[in-house]
């Protein structure tokens, strides 16, 4: 007996290391967080039964390495939290102390150092005792401060997380369904072993700082650390004071949060942390715990049994994805009927069948449906032979790194390979239509309701059967209608950029619109006479907005666009007469008395000047509240004499 519970435990720490090793480093799971918990649990269970810890054991290890980037050893070694499920063990660790309760982010812990008020340098957490060296794409982190006003030596820790709507619209944009990732804490994984700082920025990630490891100062209680962090321009992870009586009642709190979709970060549980920072460092280490450095809770997965109606197949880019519609479920204080089953090596490691199959369900950290296991296959489940959305042959896909399988649409004209364009027509920068998300722009194609922009402003046709679609009713379709008919009176700077032609965004809208107008816009635009006298536009954004136009197919959409929508009449500009007309001006940096950067701009092109974004010999005036700052553009500015002026500088000149 002895022997064969040995041969279970090393299998229990090989395929939890696998798993963790792939969870880490931003790959394809090959388990659900529920499967990983279950099979910790079973092996936590059996090393307390035999007394045997074998060698890397998950439950004595931070977490895997990454792969990739220079190893760094952390000055202070980044422990892990022992973790309960019990709200009971939280109130008895308490010890009747006060202490804080703040959220458990469920994305890539980071380690950052400061000195001199200057960011040196971020590391990974790694496996706790070494971490990789990303300073070089700490630019690219959002809320991660590269200057504070403490001069000292800081040491913060946090978690960087891509949020649940901007996961889904990155994952949207992926070319290939191997390129796409299971959930947002592995986008972030994935993103911060990236090379290229610019792509790293477009995928949004957040820096939220979870404790302050060192300041120079003596210690201060936990929730005064906090305090500080934040003054010093970090955005810290949400917290409260507590105690162990009133514990209960703040996880509740906490909860409801999450079970009532309050939460857009993702979140995997909460910790606890005591108020006496000394108290707190006075604790031993046990493993790779620190008895006393907090507590982490994870929530119980509550598992519903349901019975699968059918396997929905939608398109979005080339790739087919599968989602199963089954029996509705109460979930977490919801009624689920819906979850992604990813791809096909997903449904096949699942053993998913056909109509009729029995599965278990769970809502991953109280957010997403998820089928994480089949009690009873029934039949065999077919792969559509044809795309759902164009009807052409499909075929299968196989990824030589990890050789999942997924399915793809073999017609190039596919419609459903514009779900990016329609995400930008519907945008708030273009026609700004709510209730057109990412995943409905994709249902809407695979239901054939929408091949063009056009086909948004003829949705009413099928009202009835949106109506009828699981997640839309009655007022979620009327609402979808009213934004769509609102949307149909629209500036044209918007509707240009709307268009999706290549090269062109809001700002080059209005930089034409101020030289043509729009009437003077599509007048050229018929005449191919194009662009290229406009400021700021030139020949190689001209050449694009004609060779946009050129295409039938485009010519063809902005017709039909013109006969459903009422486009503004805006004229050129001819304030020749305004105080700032003939001034170009570059405004960088914070603004106090204007609500931010777009108006101010707004307010120089209403007076007839001009703002660009960099300094050059034509460069009027630059505006930076910090006159003395040694950025590189007060630099360039010094060096061609161009006068620096704060903003209280610029309106005492020129008005506002």
């Amino acid at each position: 007996m002895q022997m064969e519970t040995e041969v279970r435990m090393k299998e229990l720490v090989q395929r939890l290391n696998e798993a963790s090793e792939r969870y880490y480093n931003g790959q394809d799971e090959i388990m659900s967080n529920y499967e990983w918990d279950a099979l910790f649990d079973e092996l936590t269970k059996l090393e307390e039964q035999t007394g045997v810890i074998l060698p890397d054991s998950p439950t004595h290890s931070t977490g895997a390495q990454e792969k990739g980037g220079e190893r760094e050893t952390h000055e202070y070694p980044a422990l892990s939290l022992a973790k309960t499920k019990q709200i009971a063990e939280l109130v008895k660790w308490a010890e009747g102390r006060p202490v804080f309760l703040s959220w458990k982010l469920d994305g890539l812990t980071l380690v950052a150092t400061y000195d001199q008020g200057k960011l040196t340098k971020v590391l990974t957490r790694g496996n706790g005792s070494v971490g990789t060296n990303i300073t070089y794409l700490a630019g690219a982190i959002y809320d991660l401060p590269l200057k504070i006003a403490y001069q000292g030596h800081l040491v913060v820790r946090g978690e960087a997380t891509i949020s649940y709507t901007d996961f889904e619209e990155q994952n949207a944009m992926m070319e290939e369904e191997e390129d796409r990732y299971a959930n947002p804490r592995n986008l972030a994984s994935g993103t911060l072993s990236l090379d290229d700082p610019a792509k790293v920025k477009e995928r949004k990630v957040h820096f939220n700082a979870f404790t302050l490891v060192h300041v120079d100062e003596p210690m201060v209680p936990w929730g005064e650390r906090m305090e500080f962090l934040k003054k010093q321009g970090f955005v810290t992870v949400e917290y409260i004071k507590t105690s162990a009586t009133e514990l209960p009642q703040a996880v509740q709190q906490f909860t409801d949060k999450v079970e009532q979709g309050e939460m857009d970060i993702p979140v995997d549980g909460l910790v606890i942390c005591y108020e006496d920072t000394e108290y707190a460092a006075s604790g031993s280490v046990t493993g790779h715990h620190a008895t006393r450095a907090g507590y982490a809770f994870k929530w119980e997965d509550t598992v519903a049994e349901s019975t699968l109606s059918y396997v929905e197949w939608s398109c979005a880019r080339s790739t087919i994805s599968p989602v199963a519609v089954f029996e509705p479920v109460e979930l977490e204080g919801t009624t689920v009927s819906r979850a992604s089953l990813c791809n096909i090596s997903e449904m096949k490691r699942l053993g998913i069948g056909d109509s009729g199959t029995k599965i278990q369900c769970i809502k991953s950290n109280k957010i997403i449906p998820k089928v994480v296991g089949v009690l009873q296959k029934v039949g065999q489940l077919e792969i559509p032979k044809v795309c759902p959305a164009c009807h052409a042959p499909t075929e299968i896909h196989v990824s030589k790194g990890s050789g999942t399988e997924t399915l793809h649409c073999t017609n190039p004209a596919c419609p459903a390979k514009n779900v990016q364009k329609f995400t930008r027509f519907v945008s708030r920068q273009g026609m700004d239509i709510d209730g057109l998300s990412i995943q409905t722009i994709i249902r809407f194609i695979n239901q054939g309701y929408m091949k063009d922009f056009a086909d948004i402003y003829t949705l009413s046709t099928y009202e009835t059967e949106i109506k009828e679609l699981d997640g839309f009713g009655e007022k979620s379709c009327d609402n979808l209608k009213a934004s769509i008919e609102k949307s149909r009176q629209v500036h044209p700077a918007n509707f240009i950029f709307a268009l999706c032609i290549p090269l062109i965004g809001i700002d080059a809208a209005k930089k034409i619109l101020k030289a043509t107008g729009w009437k003077g816009f599509v007048e050229r635009l018929e005449e191919g006479t194009g662009f290229e006298d406009v400021d700021g536009i030139g020949p190689e954004k001209s050449g694009s907005i004609l060779t946009w136009y050129e295409e039938a197919g485009n010519r063809e959409v902005f017709q039909k666009l013109l006969k459903v929508l009422a486009v503004e009449q805006v004229e050129p500009a001819t304030n020749e007469n305004g105080s700032l007309a003939g001034l170009t001006f570059v405004i960088t940096g914070d603004v106090h008395s204007f609500k931010n950067r777009s108006e101010f701009k707004a307010y120089v092109e209403s007076q007839g000047g001009s703002v660009t974004g960099s300094v050059s010999k034509k460069t009027s005036f630059l505006v930076n509240n910090d006159v003395e700052s040694v950025s590189s553009k007060n630099k360039k500015a010094k060096d061609l004499g161009i006068p620096i002026l704060s903003e209280d500088d610029f309106i005492n000149r020129f008005g506002k």
